[in-house]
């Protein structure tokens, strides 16, 4: 490919003192497409990992199941069906290329038994929950964590079509167990029935959900995923978060998963931290795999078996759950080996020096491009924080590919505002510049606060404008100037951030 052609640089000429930087990744992205799919293939024929992984019906209503697992020297599957002891019907046989399967006759296992598999390896054994388990869930009186067969009739989808609305993208950010007033997790059911017709009178034609993917720490939110395959239990079956998506559909509202790749939780028996025994099946085996700030554990995007892994993630969600698309969490920490921590970026140099890893900037390239293949009316949003150009770039025009960026600044200087100034001190063109400051050929999501403002370590935004207050005096024949004051500058920023988007808006429950 000739220099200086990526529309990515002829849109931007500051851009180009880094032409080679930029055509590099690009045309990286593009060999290793070419070496996962081959001179006929695509990322859609080769993203099928979950079909041919984990447990299957078989056409003679039997059962087979699969395990990517190098390192072992022997896998057994333990479980209701075996009175969780070792069986020699239930051994797995070793395959080529890491690969360890077992076939079994349809009355070998029955819908609702729970199992894990038992996993030897030179110098010790554990309890292993299946990488490709769709169903996972947690004892109440032990806490403890199991996969479990789950073969239900088919779920009838009613809304066979669905192209979401993106003019303008308005996102209702969401948590199944938060969303109910009631004491305790709230369900799928519940925040079908309860909550998405007041989502839809409010305007809105899309929802963003957090913690879908099974997680052992429902502190975590949803970003410590042991079981990337698994829609959390917590909440409900995957029938009735089907039922929710499609009832969402019926409404005109747009569903989008908060999918987590960026890292793992650390847990050994209930995620992937030593599937198969060793340290690096999935993560790095180095100083690099642990992340420094997160308590987790740091995916090798450079082995083609962790791309396949998460390539056929996007897809199972897509196609088995007809999501809209996703927001990608902890972009930054992806894009640089340093995960973002500790530096500024203050000028296009801290993009180009490096530090760049361009094997976690090769899989989100090839993921974009894998999810507009697969529905090209998908969504994908970058959480990201450096503004490293070209995140919300088409791919063909040298960009990563996502639609969207998440503009993180916008509520740091809202937060900033609030803390340091006066209102007399607040300035229109101070904000109007911070809430229009982006690239131009790439699409923003503006917001106040999302999750990350309102749960993590901070107080929403109402809060910090009336505080204690809130307890008090919030009721409607109460005349207190502090009530009224942050009401209406509550609404008056929300209204200037909307009023100020560049194709989307956010706004947390």
């Amino acid at each position: 490919m000739k220099k200086k052609t990526l529309n990515i640089i002829k849109n931007d000429p500051w851009l180009e003192p880094y032409t080679d930087a930029i055509v590099g990744r690009h045309n990286d992205a593009l060999a290793k497409e070419a070496e996962l799919c081959g001179s006929e293939g695509t990322l859609d024929t080769f993203a099928n990992a979950h079909n041919f992984f984990g447990l299957h019906r078989t056409a003679d209503g039997g059962w087979v199941f699969r395990e990517w697992a190098p390192n072992a020297t022997a896998i057994n599957l333990i479980g209701d069906f075996s009175k969780w002891k070792l069986m020699k019907k239930y051994a797995l046989k070793p395959k080529k290329n890491g690969v360890w399967e077992i076939k079994l006759k349809p009355t070998d296992l029955h819908h609702g038994d729970l199992y894990k598999m038992k996993v030897t390896w030179n110098g010790g054994e554990g309890e292993r929950i299946p990488a490709y388990a769709t169903r996972v869930v947690q004892d109440e009186n032990t806490k403890v964590f199991s996969a479990q067969v789950w073969a239900p009739e088919p779920y009838k989808w009613k809304v066979r079509r669905f192209r979401p609305d993106t003019r303008p993208l308005l996102i209702y950010e969401c948590h199944i167990g938060m969303a109910q007033e009631r004491e305790g997790i709230g369900t799928y059911a519940e925040f079908r029935d309860l909550i998405l017709p007041r989502i839809a009178a409010d305007g809105y034609n899309a929802i963003q959900i957090m913690a879908i993917q099974e997680h052992p720490y429902y502190g975590s939110f949803g970003y410590h995923v042991s079981s990337f395959y698994a829609p959390s239990s917590r909440f409900g079956t995957p029938e009735e978060l089907k039922s929710l998506i499609d009832r969402a559909h019926e409404l005109g509202i747009a569903v989008i998963m908060d999918i987590v790749h960026s890292h793992a939780v650390k847990n050994e028996v209930e995620g992937l931290g030593r599937l198969d025994g060793s340290y690096d099946q999935y993560f790095y085996g180095d100083g690099r795999r642990e992340h420094p700030a997160w308590d987790s554990l740091c995916f090798d995007y450079g082995k083609n078996d962790v791309i396949n892994f998460l390539l056929s993630n996007c897809k199972y969600w897509l196609q088995e759950f007809r999501f809209d698309g996703f927001r990608f969490d902890g972009v930054t920490s992806m894009l640089y080996y340093s995960h973002g921590l500790g530096q500024a970026f203050g000028g296009y140099d801290d993009y180009y020096n490096g530090g760049q890893d361009t094997n976690a900037i090769t899989y989100l390239t090839l993921a974009n491009k894998l999810i507009h293949q697969i529905n090209p009316n998908a969504i994908t949003i970058a959480e990201e924080m450096s503004g490293m150009p070209g995140l919300a770039v088409p791919v063909k025009d040298g960009g990563i590919g996502f639609d969207y960026r998440m503009a993180m600044g916008i509520p740091d200087y809202w937060i900033k505002v609030l803390k340091e100034k006066k209102d007399e001190d607040w300035h229109p063109t101070s904000i109007f510049w911070e809430l229009t400051n982006r690239r131009a050929d790439e699409k923003t999501i503006s917001y106040v606060e999302s999750h990350d403002q309102a749960l993590v370590g901070d107080k929403t935004v109402i809060f910090r404008l009336i505080d204690k207050e809130m307890y008090w005096h919030m009721m409607k024949d109460d005349d207190n100037m502090v009530v009224a004051r942050g009401m209406a500058l509550h609404k008056m920023i929300r209204l200037v951030t909307a009023s100020t988007i560049n194709g989307a808006y956010l706004n947390f429950m």
